[in-house]
């Protein structure tokens, strides 16, 4: 009976925490749809404005143009969802650090907060750079580089899938900071380490701007760049992390210090003892032992 009552007192805390996580996911989800449902009656405006970048690079008497039949309406429909993603990231952060905070250290817990708050800005900051530097050089070089006789008319669809793309591509490789500052924190390597490695990580942020972009030059190197000065910035603000650890690896090196005097001062007496024993056993005094040593 008794094992059986371990038995059950292990599953409730499991049983627990899943509805927890069912709850905040439900939350989530929540959350999304209401954002979604304030969107979508301005679907067709919000969609218009994700155009503007390549709109006033066509030449004139173009336009875009949807090759399928429901894509007047799908289009909009996936833009306002997405966005509605993209608004609710502060809140589903906060729902999945309130469900991981309790088997957290305190100290994890300050870290935490500030990393989830920057990289949230992070990555909206990189969807911003991506509508309003990115967009204006890659869809002006386009247009221009079209042959005579070729009119653009691109589908609503696929300009839609396009953006999405880069907007998550500049997003993510904006999270480089994060990343460095995680990696030195936790001792997974160190800024010097880092630094020695520098060429090799330009090289693999102009690799992941040709796997994360379309391909074409531009867009790559507009994502390898900001990457690479990311990454600096990221080496910068470690220095800010790495002496609190290195403190506290000293007063656990001191703790062990101190623990480690009162073994010495035991191993003393103990060889103290021996000797007091051995004289016994010879009948010497401590002249005579003194002597002799």
């Amino acid at each position: 009976m008794s094992n059986q009552d371990e038995t059950v007192a292990g599953e409730q805390p499991f049983i627990a925490h899943l509805v927890e996580l069912r709850d905040r996911l439900l939350r989530m989800v929540i959350a999304i749809i209401a954002i979604f449902i304030c969107l979508f009656p301005f679907a067709n405006d919000l969609y218009t404005m994700l155009a503007r970048p390549l709109l006033i690079h066509l030449p004139e008497g173009t336009s875009m143009i949807a090759t399928e039949v429901a894509s007047p309406f799908l289009t909009p429909f996936k833009l306002s969802l997405v966005l509605a993603i993209f608004v609710a990231i502060p809140y589903i952060l906060y729902q999945l650090w309130s469900f991981v905070a309790p088997g957290l250290y305190r100290h994890e817990q300050k870290m935490v907060v500030p990393l989830i708050v920057s990289s949230t800005l992070l990555f909206y900051l990189g969807m911003t750079f991506a509508y309003f530097v990115v967009f204006p050089l890659v869809f002006g070089f386009f247009t221009s580089a079209t042959p005579e006789g070729v009119e653009v008319m691109t589908d609503i669809a696929r300009y839609l899938d396009f953006v999405l793309k880069l907007f998550f591509a500049f997003g993510v490789a904006f999270e480089v900071p994060i990343a460095v500052i995680i990696f030195i924190w936790t001792g997974m390597t160190t800024a010097d380490s880092l630094r020695e490695k520098r060429p090799y990580i330009i090289v693999a942020a102009f690799v992941l701007g040709m796997l994360l972009t379309p391909p074409d030059v531009i867009s790559q190197t507009l994502l390898a760049l900001p990457m690479w000065l990311l990454f600096e910035g990221g080496l910068w603000a470690s220095r800010y992390f790495v002496p609190a650890r290195d403190e506290k690896s000293e007063e656990e090196g001191g703790t062990h210090n101190s623990r480690s005097t009162p073994d010495r001062g035991r191993e003393a007496s103990d060889d103290e003892v021996m000797n007091r024993y051995v004289r016994s056993e010879k009948g010497m005094g401590d002249d005579d032992w003194s002597g002799q040593e």
